[in-house]
């Protein structure tokens, strides 16, 4: 979405959009149907500069001349500023519709066929700030834009903008089709504005304006109504209430009482425009509004229109682009949201004078040889008569300016100037003020003379149908113009004189289209603006001959030979208007791919080609040469030398190694095919080179296979080829043996069973086939399939160990020599007798919960059953290293009872079957579990009167690791029944919460992975007496001047036990007991020397056994100070000691120490709370 735009001078600041213009757009939200094809287009002037803001506040700068498009995303055009001077127009391009904004001046040329005739060539000039209405469905077609004023029933006079714009003239047919247009829209939405007449009612129309009758100018045009902020482009909604609409009838009267402007700062081009704003009633502590002006300008007189030149929610303005010396009359006009006000009282300005404008540059009234006749228009004289102008030129030598001419006429002739001279003129105006700016340039020259007879064109290169030719410029004293030059042409014979076959301004053209082969005439024309040469001397120029066509094919002439080739041709039907010089005959073979190579050049039409290979394709053609260069070649010819029987194959050897029974063979082509490609080759086959020969393969392969041989002999070999021509001659003979083949298969061997896990195979010697038997090989398995190489050598028998008792088996035999391996012989099966039972495996030992007591001097084990070896197992032996092994059924669990405790026993495991006994497994070493612990000693390592500290064992007082020992204390809850108060790995536990001297019963036990041990014998410990609690700080009161009530709280007996106290007096390190006894008060008279003197009091519990248990002493008090006596003479300290006076006042109780401590504490805690949370909060 874009802002607000505006095109100025210079990049003004971007406008502030309000909620007015929020709600306003600048063309109908539809265009052809869819409103995401929405465009402006606008056009910028040279000199101008269009700013517009986007949604991120970027200011984007386009200065002119260009046309800017505006593309809206989601289908909604913003607002645009329109400078005074600049109109809509809707045009359509390429299928859509587009809103073209540019100034009355300009004309827009879009690229399409004007717009039908039912709508208008162009939209009429809107206000400043555009508004339109919504199309609704049904109202209007999709083709038709309209842009027409709302009807009088839906906005009032209250409704309208606070400005109007002045309209620019339009012809008579555009305002009749807006006329009618009107009409019809005026008609569509009546029904409309019935429906919502009473919530949209025209309010009455106000007729003061601060006080002041309002004109003409302060009432909108009856063509151009200007909607208010309130009023939306959006259908009447019904759903306002009258006390919002009161309220902003009340807020648009408040409005209304702006101030007019203030002036300030006025020069030729600007000034600056100040305001206040309007007295609006604010309650205590209440923001301003943001209110939005709007500031119009008018320079026709009180009755002119205004127009708007600022809207923002500044107050104040700077106007620039103002005319000199012209009267303006400014007005503001103040909104706040959908509230607006009437515009303030106009003020009044002039602009000052200034020096007139840049004059237009003067244009060419008459020129000759030596004179130029200027003429030019009076340009603004910004508001000072202009008093003459002065006229400067360059006097034709492209320097300085200097001046010709100082007056007050509007021309001038220049005279004396130089004939066909470029000369340059500019122009300025001056008034009282001051001298404006120059003038564009005007550029001229003055007339000249005909030039003189160029020289003849020149040859600069010729062909078959064109000739190049150049020529110079004519000498002279003009030869400084530009010149068109005319060249003219005459055919030889043709009879029709010279013919202009080229004008232009260029020194060079080529004459085309020519006949080969013809002398041409030419002449050269020189013409300028003052007139046209005489011809120049006719010259003569031919064009070239043409290259002769093609020669006719080559033809074979005479009988074809094995190596030569007699070849003839026919001339060329065009020679190309020359003599043919020579042919020349190019020759190449066709499937060898080689180049053409020259066999003959000269001016005969026929040649022998020899020295050429026999059975072999040629190609041949031919050109010719002539003055008019080389023809092209003729169509080639191909041809054939005869053929002759091919030579002998070369290479026949074998194709790699050969075999027992076959030999495969390989052999090259012969190196001369006789001109004929091979089409056959034969192979035969002897014993010897002497003997007898046999054919053995006949075909178009370059090999073959010899089978069916037999191994070990040698054979001879011979190969020939054939082609169209016959068989050629035997290659040389190979000779090559056949390989050894490998032997026979062997018989079934021979077994004999020796022991239960032993049986001797033998066997026999096979046909080697060519080669000794080098070894045997004797596969072995308990299944047919699954054989395994089990013996490997030459001998002819082998005994196989380790075999399994009471087990079938299965074998075979292979003989191998140097050739490769036979075939296996036939199986053969043995079975094995039976046997003691194997090696007992797995043996372990198994934790079983139903070991029986005690569990340390007992062992489970567990063991798998093992293999019978073809004799069922009967039982078992066990041997863990006493005296004889144990004998058990055919089970496999058993328990070793009485064993020694925490004993390493090797436990061995046999099974017996009728045949014997089988090996022992291997020895599994166990362990018995140790013996439980036994219970430690218990003492009381502290004593309390509420708890006891128990201590066993020696140990750390911290847990140990899982593995230690673990032990319960129980404590007895009566009689016959203990109950566990702890149980872990510690040695010290503390009981809690008992009584005061009280006997308590305690037993322990002890547990670890062996078990759990048995329980100690009962221990007995008492609790201690509780000492009695701290008292008070005891209250010491003066009866007189020497004599002091001392008196403290009491306590009741403990346990029967009677309470006594004892006040003491202390004088710095010293202690004075003043009373023992059971008394809660004391009078004791005497005079304190000083301050340091305090007394404390402490309470004592008398046991039943005759003791004393005393409690803390309480806090020390200070005694008060003694009133000074006369009458008292003698008592100890009833004077001051050494001339010194008592102090005044009293010390700080313990009581109030400790308040003054706890309200410091306090304040320290409330200013720290008080900064956290101001610096680290907040």
């Amino acid at each position: 979405m874009l802002c607000p735009a505006m095109m100025t001078d210079q990049p003004p600041p971007p406008l502030e959009v309000t909620p007015m213009l929020s709600e306003m757009a600048l063309v109908p939200h539809i265009l052809n149907g869819d409103g995401m094809q929405q465009m402006i287009l606008v056009q910028v002037n040279h000199g101008e500069t269009f700013t517009i803001q986007t949604e991120d506040g970027q200011l984007c700068c386009f200065p002119g001349p260009v046309h800017v498009p505006i593309v809206s995303a989601n289908g909604t055009m913003p607002p645009i500023f329109l400078p005074p001077g600049y109109m809509s127009q809707v045009v359509e391009e390429n299928g859509m519709r587009k809103v073209v904004v540019l100034p009355h001046a300009a004309e827009f040329h879009p690229s399409m066929p004007l717009p039908p005739s039912h709508v208008p060539a162009y939209l009429p000039p809107r206000p400043a700030m555009l508004h339109h209405h919504h199309i609704y469905r049904g109202e209007m077609p999709p083709h038709f834009i309209p842009q027409l004023p709302p009807p009088p029933q839906v906005y009032s006079e209250q409704d309208v903008l606070c400005h109007s714009a002045s309209m620019p003239p339009r012809d008579e047919r555009a305002a009749k089709m807006q006329e009618q247009l009107r009409r019809r829209a005026k008609d569509r939405q009546l029904s409309t504005a019935v429906a919502s007449s009473s919530t949209h009612s025209p309010p009455p129309s106000a007729s003061l304006h601060n006080g002041h009758s309002k004109g003409p100018a302060a009432s909108p045009g009856p063509g151009r109504p200007r909607p208010s902020g309130r009023t939306r482009a959006s259908p009447p909604s019904a759903s306002e209430s009258p006390d919002a609409e009161a309220e902003t009838q009340k807020m648009s009267e408040l409005l209304s009482s702006v101030h007019k402007p203030t002036v300030s700062s006025v020069t030729s081009r600007s000034a600056v425009l100040s305001w206040q704003q309007p007295p609006l009633p604010l309650k205590n502590g209440d923001a301003p509004l943001p209110l939005s002006y709007e500031l119009a300008l008018s320079h026709s007189g009180s009755e002119g229109n205004f127009t708007p030149v600022y809207l923002g929610k500044d107050t104040s303005c700077t106007v620039r682009d103002l005319r000199p010396a012209t009267d303006y009359r400014v007005r503001v006009c103040a909104s706040y949201r959908s509230a607006r006000g009437s515009p303030s009282e106009a003020t009044g300005f002039t602009t000052e004078r200034e020096a007139p404008d840049m004059p237009s540059p003067p244009w060419l009234m008459l020129r000759t040889k030596n004179s130029l006749s200027l003429q030019w228009k009076a340009p603004s004289d910004n508001g000072s008569k202009i008093t003459g102008y002065l006229l400067e030129y360059d006097e034709g030598k492209q320097s300085t300016f200097k001046e010709i001419y100082c007056g007050q006429t509007k021309q001038y002739k220049v005279i004396r100037l130089t004939p066909s001279t470029k000369y340059a003129f500019r122009l300025a105006a001056k008034n009282n003020i001051g001298v404006s700016a120059f003038s564009e340039l005007l550029t001229c020259s003055t007339a000249g003379c005909a030039p003189a007879p160029p020289a003849p064109p020149r040859l600069a290169g010729s062909g078959v149908s064109w000739l190049a030719l150049e020529w110079s410029a004519p000498c002279g004293p003009a030869a400084e113009g530009t010149y068109t030059y005319t060249l003219e042409m005459e055919e030889e014979g043709s009879g029709y004189g010279f013919k202009a076959k080229h004008n232009g301004d260029e020194l060079c053209y080529t004459v085309k289209t020519l006949r080969r082969s013809t002398t041409y005439r030419f002449r050269l024309l020189a013409a300028n603006a003052e007139g046209r040469s005489q011809p120049s001397t006719a010259v003569e120029f031919s064009t070239s001959p043409d290259k002769p066509s093609s020669p006719g094919q080559p033809a074979v002439k005479g009988r074809v030979l094995p190596n030569s080739l007699h070849v003839a041709w026919d001339a060329p039907k065009d020679d190309g208007g020359s003599e043919i010089m020579q042919y020349v005959l190019e020759m190449c073979q066709s499937q060898s791919g080689s180049q053409w190579e020259t066999v003959y050049s000269g001016p005969l039409r026929e040649h022998v080609c020899d020295h050429l290979d026999a059975g072999t394709w040629y190609k041949v053609r031919v050109y010719c040469q002539s003055v008019g260069g080389q023809s092209q070649a003729s169509d080639s010819l191909s041809a054939q030398t005869a053929a002759v029987p091919p030579g002998p194959c070369q290479g026949l050897r074998p194709a790699g190694r050969a075999k027992p029974r076959e030999i495969p063979l390989t052999w090259e082509p012969p190196v001369q095919d006789g001109g004929s490609p091979v089409s056959q080759y034969a192979v035969e086959m002897g014993e010897s080179t002497e003997g007898s020969r046999c054919p053995l393969y006949q075909g178009s392969e370059t090999h073959c296979t010899a089978s069916s041989l037999l191994p070990g002999h040698r054979y001879c070999f011979w190969v020939k080829a054939t082609n169209q021509a016959g068989w050629g001659p035997l290659s040389e003979v190979c000779e090559t043996p056949t390989a050894p083949g490998p032997p026979e298969q062997c018989g079934p061997p021979e077994l004999t069973v020796k022991t239960a896990s032993s049986v001797l195979a033998s066997w026999e010697v096979p046909a080697c086939n060519g080669a000794d038997v080098s070894e045997f090989r004797l596969e072995w398995g308990a299944a047919e399939g699954s054989m395994m190489l089990t013996y490997c050598g030459p001998s002819l028998s082998y005994e196989v160990r380790g075999l399994v008792p009471a087990t079938t088996y299965y074998c075979r035999v292979q003989a191998v020599n140097v050739a490769g391996a036979g075939l296996f012989g036939d199986v053969a099966t043995v079975t094995t007798s039976p046997s003691v039972p194997a090696a007992v495996r797995l043996v372990e030992e198994v934790e079983e919960e139903t070991v029986p007591d005690p569990a340390s001097s007992c062992l489970a084990l567990r063991w798998e059953e093992p293999c019978c070896h073809g004799a069922e197992i009967t039982g078992y032996n066990i041997d863990f290293g006493e005296q004889h092994p144990i004998s058990v059924g055919r089970i496999n669990y058993f328990v070793l009872e009485n064993l020694q405790p925490d004993t390493t026993y090797r436990v061995r495991v046999q099974a017996l079957n009728s045949v014997g006994t089988g090996p022992f497994s291997a020895a599994l070493k166990a362990k018995t579990r140790p013996r439980p612990p036994d219970p430690p000693a218990l003492e009381c390592a502290v004593s309390g009167p509420q708890s006891l500290k128990l201590k066993w064992g020696e140990g750390p007082s911290r847990p140990q690791l899982s593995g230690a020992t673990q032990y319960c204390l129980h404590m007895q809850a009566s009689t016959d029944r203990l109950v566990c108060i702890y149980s872990g790995p510690c040695h010290t536990f503390k009981v809690q919460r008992l009584s005061e001297a009280t006997l308590y019963h305690f037993s322990i036990q002890a547990h670890n992975e062996s078990g759990v041990g048995p329980l100690s014998p009962l221990y007995s410990f008492s609790t201690t007496r509780s000492p009695p609690p701290q008292l008070r700080a005891l209250r010491v009161e003066l009866l007189d001047c020497n004599r002091y009530e001392i008196t403290w709280e009491t306590l009741q007996p403990m346990r029967g036990d009677p309470i006594v106290y004892t006040l003491q007096l202390l004088r710095g390190r010293e202690v004075e007991q003043l009373y023992k006894g059971s008394g809660a008060s004391y009078v004791w008279q005497g005079v304190a020397p000083g301050s340091d003197w305090r007394l404390r009091v402490s309470a004592g519990r008398q046991c039943q056994d005759g003791g004393e248990l005393w409690g803390q002493n309480s806090p020390s008090a200070a005694l008060p100070a003694p009133v000074p006596s006369e009458d008292v003479r003698g008592e100890p300290g009833a004077t001051p000691a050494n001339g010194a006076h008592p102090k005044k006042g009293g010390a700080l109780t313990d009581e109030q120490f400790a308040l003054l401590l706890l309200l410091g504490f306090a304040t320290v805690a409330i200013l720290f709370a008080v900064l956290i949370q101001y610096f680290v909060i907040k």
